[in-house]
């Protein structure tokens, strides 16, 4: 069989599945937003002083990089999953959310004095940033990579990653409601380390469990 035979055969066993394979990626999407406030609220919670927080430019900063992240990493892998499917559009998107970062950090350098950029870096909470961010990413993550199965992706590498950034983009949203640390300089260096902890947990599930 050609190559592009069996990508239109994989193509056509996708789209006849019980559930169409894009209603699946919404719904899973909704069971791992679920799964993942649980272990939030479970576990640390919102700060105490968030409704004063959310009139803050830097804490409400936090919420547009995580959401960024995951809408294009969403776009991204519900395209992966398809075999023949355009990504080159939604692989760019990708860069809407490391920009904003990096923006954000530019305008930080210029407010804040350079004695307290280290302060301001280091932070009061990036332990537990490094720990809750991949504790609330790891059951939407496991139902992104089972989604992928549900798919026929023809890179799982790839879209394990991407599964393992959409997760992280979910979590760091969540995690970033309890964080007390809302300086671009903290979320750009912890907030990445954490996610990219998942993004390399999913190329690896890509690796084993998604490949055919």
């Amino acid at each position: 069989m050609r190559t592009e035979d069996l990508i239109k055969a994989l193509d056509a066993d996708a789209r006849d599945k019980a559930m169409p394979l894009d209603k699946a990626w919404w719904l899973a999407v909704g069971v791992a937003v679920v799964i993942a406030g649980a272990v939030f609220f479970a576990t640390i919670g919102p700060r105490p002083d968030i409704m004063p927080a959310m009139h803050t430019m830097r804490f409400m900063s936090k919420f547009v990089f995580t959401l960024v992240l995951a809408a294009s990493a969403f776009a991204l892998i519900r395209a992966l999953s398809v075999p023949g499917a355009s990504t080159r559009r939604r692989m760019a998107w990708m860069l809407a959310a490391p920009l904003l970062v990096v923006l954000a950090v530019v305008l930080e350098l210029f407010v804040v004095p350079e004695a307290d950029w280290g302060k301001r870096l280091i932070g009061s909470n990036m332990m537990i940033c490094m720990s809750f961010i991949p504790l609330i990413g790891i059951g939407p993550l496991a139902i992104f990579l089972g989604m992928l199965r549900y798919g026929a992706p023809t890179r799982p590498v790839l879209a394990g990653a991407v599964a393992g950034l959409l997760a992280g983009g979910l979590a760091a949203t969540f995690y970033a409601a309890h964080c007390f640390d809302d300086s671009p300089l903290f979320v750009a260096t912890w907030y990445t380390i954490a996610i990219a902890f998942l993004t390399g947990l999913g190329a690896l599930g890509g690796r084993f469990f998604v490949r055919w």
